[in-house]
This record gives structure tokens, sequence and C-alpha cells, in this order.
């Protein structure tokens, strides 16, 4: 049994009842969000098939002796049926699956069209996207998970809430940090991960914040390190969202 309250324009928060027991309320997201999570979702679905159909290419080509090797995406195909003009045969099972992927990824390209047609015209987009490692997908799933940033009281509580928090191992007088929760959104947490392996692996440009980083993954592992860039780009992306700031480069700049 449930009592139902609206909230504010879309957004209706269900508190849920059990033998007078009173439990959390349930965000409801507005439609918006609704509507950008399904672009956000499809995409990534699309994206799995494409990637599943190019791994079992590879599989059953492989069991013939045909290597497709380190290719691009773009190349793909042309590379397949190089490997197979000179078997007839391999060339009519192959061609059902390039026609198949083929599809997919022109339909990624034009969602992912649209995902940059948002950002762009989104302002608090355009703000998240200002952290390093945080781009168009990052700052819209963020968006879409958020949806409304006031129903967080607390700018740190953000990380708990999408599993990137310690899992507490605690009996009788033990009390320690475990793994973390992976409670909550996978989505929301496993692309805050993505950011945050760009920013400490990939990206060339310097900030206080991959300072911060490098220092956990010196004395802790780089694995952690990513963990725990990933549950501080939430928190500061929620404060750049609420304050209507842009990230601060210098740990000057940011304390000001």
């Amino acid at each position: 049994m449930y009592h139902t309250r609206e909230a504010s324009d879309h957004k209706v928060t269900h508190t849920f009842l059990n033998g007078g027991g009173l439990y959390r309320p349930v965000h409801v997201k507005t439609l918006r969000s609704q509507k950008l999570r399904m672009l956000l979702t499809h995409r990534k679905l699309l994206q799995a098939k494409a990637i599943a159909v190019e791994n079992d290419l590879r599989g059953t080509l492989r069991n013939f002796g045909l290597k497709v090797g380190m290719i691009g995406t773009v190349k793909f195909e042309a590379r397949i049926k190089e490997l197979v003009e000179s078997f007839p045969d391999l060339v009519a099972l192959v061609e059902p699956l390039l026609v198949v992927r083929r599809v997919l990824r022109e339909q990624i390209n034009i969602l992912h069209r649209r995902v940059l047609a948002t950002v762009r015209d989104d302002k608090v987009c355009r703000r998240l996207m200002t952290v390093p490692g945080v781009g168009p997908v990052v700052a819209l799933t963020y968006r879409a998970t958020v949806d409304v940033p006031a129903r967080f009281r607390k700018s740190k509580s953000v990380g708990a809430v999408f599993g990137l928090t310690p899992a507490r191992d605690q009996s009788g007088e033990r009390d320690r940090p475990g793994a973390i929760s992976r409670c909550g959104d996978e989505m929301m947490r496993t692309t805050l991960y993505e950011a945050a392996q760009v920013m400490l692996l990939r990206s060339a440009k310097w900030s206080w914040l991959k300072a911060w980083a490098m220092k956990i993954a010196k004395h802790r592992g780089m694995k952690k390190a990513i963990v725990a860039l990933a549950r501080r780009l939430a928190v500061i992306m929620h404060r750049i969202w609420t304050d209507g700031t842009e990230f601060r480069w210098t740990r000057e700049a940011a304390a000001a």
C-alpha cells in the first residue's frame, strides 16, 4: 500500500507503507528526464548489439584462421569483406550480419546526433561538460538521472545514491570499509567510472582534481583512485548544477 503526493512539474513522490512502517520516499522523474533516459538507454542498447555482432564475426572467422585484428569501426566492414572474398560460402554467411551491423551503426549515429543536439541546447549540460572527462553522454546521463538537484540536501550524498561509496563490513567490534555498494543507478555509476578513467588515463590536461586522484593512485592503486574520482565527480557536478558555476581548474579558484 502507498500514498501519493503531488510535488512539482510532473514529479511525484511515493511514500510506501508496510504495516504502519514508513519507508523513504521514492522520486519519480519528470517527463523530460524520462524521455532523455529513453534516448540514452536506446543508444546504449544499440551499441551493445552492434558490438555483439562484431565480436561474433571476429570469433567465427577466427575458427577459419581469418583474423580481423585491430581495426576501427569505420573500416570494420571492409576488413571483413577482404578476409572472406576468397570464400564464397563464407561471404553468404557473413553478409546478413554485416547488413544488421550497418543498420545498427546508422541508427546509433542518429541517436548520438540527437544527444549532441540536446546537450548543445541545455545550459546545465554545457556547464557540466566543463569538468575534465565529462562529455555529452556523461553530462546528459547525469542530468537525466539526478533530474531535480534539490532532492539532494547535500552534494556528498549523490555518490552514495549511485552506489559509489564503500559498503561497511561490520561484525562485533569490526567496522571496516569494503567494496563499493553498487546500489542505485548502474548506468550512471558506469558512466561516471568511465569519465574518471578518461580524466586519469587519457586526458593530458592537469587540474587539482586529477592531482588529487593521482595521489590516491600512488598510495592505494589506480582502480581505487578511479572509483574515488567517480564518486567525487558526482559531488562536483551536483555543486556545479546547483550553484550555476563551472569547473575550476586550480585549488585557489575552487576555494574562491
